[in-house]
């Protein structure tokens, strides 16, 4: 910024706070499915991308056929790069699952609203300090809520980078998604970066030998439920306030999916949470309205003035 002003991190509407209330809901759903079924993880990653991008796909075609015409390559490249970053953080965080414990892997990509916030801050964006201790209390009620478990053994620590590289790679995919999302419409962004995500997965599936089909029936009512649900109400939903809402705040809202997959394991597979759930989920919900009290109510987005 040359200018000397300085953009500072937004203050969400409302309807995008009810959006993502929605969005985090329907995620709410994916852990348990899976836990719930056999099926390969990086498999059900790639379904769930190929369907969501041919479920968008004639509804972007149909209501935006003229816009497919105007994307610009620098428009082309942003979304695509998006989807590649959605693929990478799916593959690292699922196979972090393979080398370290659960909590110790879902704390780590939790980490993704402190890179977020990272990223706007080196992109010029002010980022107040009741917003850094906003997030560090959410945070914290995420530590407990996991019962954290981190250990000094190498395939851990193997286990625990990759759920922290999956951690960046969900903060990069909002944040390239916000600038992206400023001039291109959500169901041709999302067809993109659905498309480009399984394109990348398929790769990788191909690469590490994952079987893609002899499911079974649950194996694929599970994809399909999770293509409906984790990925149409969640993340599409989740891509659709980026234009109005920062990279920052909607990772910091995707937090929430834990004590929502802890309910719905709760009442689906009869994984009874213990009380330390009630003080964890008090810390997610006060960081998440001291980052809304500490945003600029004047400014919607992160993006730095051009």
């Amino acid at each position: 910024m040359t200018d000397g002003h300085r953009s500072e991190l937004g203050r969400p509407p409302v309807a995008d706070v009810l959006t993502l209330g929605v969005a985090v809901a329907a995620i709410s759903t994916s852990a348990p499915l899976i836990a719930a079924t056999a099926t390969p993880a990086l498999a059900i990653s790639f379904y769930r991308c190929l369907f969501g991008s041919a479920a968008t796909a004639p509804w972007a075609w149909m209501r935006h056929r003229d816009e497919w015409s105007r994307l610009s390559r620098l428009e082309l490249s942003g979304a695509g790069l998006a989807g590649l970053l959605l693929a990478l953080h799916f593959a690292t965080w699922i196979s972090s699952l393979r080398y370290t414990s659960v909590a110790s892997s879902t704390a780590l990509v939790s980490t993704q609203p402190i890179w977020a916030a990272l990223m706007a801050r080196r992109a010029g964006v002010y980022i107040d300090r009741k917003v850094w201790l906003g997030i560090t209390v959410a945070l914290v009620g995420v530590v407990i809520l996991t019962g954290i478990d981190f250990v000094l053994e190498t395939q851990a620590l193997f286990g625990d980078a990759l759920a922290l590289i999956g951690g960046v790679m969900s903060a990069a995919y909002v944040t390239a998604g916000e600038r992206v999302r400023q001039t291109v419409s959500n169901p041709v962004y999302t067809t993109i970066v659905y498309a480009m995500s399984a394109a990348v997965l398929l790769i990788m599936c191909g690469v590490f030998r994952t079987p893609m089909s002899g499911f079974g029936a649950s194996g694929w009512w599970t994809i399909v439920a999770l293509t409906v649900g984790a990925q149409l109400l969640g993340h599409t939903l989740i891509n659709r306030v980026l234009k109005t809402t920062s990279a920052t705040f909607s990772s910091l809202a995707i937090l929430l999916e834990m004590p929502g997959a802890v309910i719905v394991a709760a009442l689906w597979l009869g994984q009874v949470p213990p009380l330390s759930i009630v003080p964890a989920v008090i810390l997610l919900f006060v960081g998440l309205v001291m980052v809304i009290r500490g945003s600029s109510s004047e400014q919607l987005l992160e993006l730095p003035p051009a």
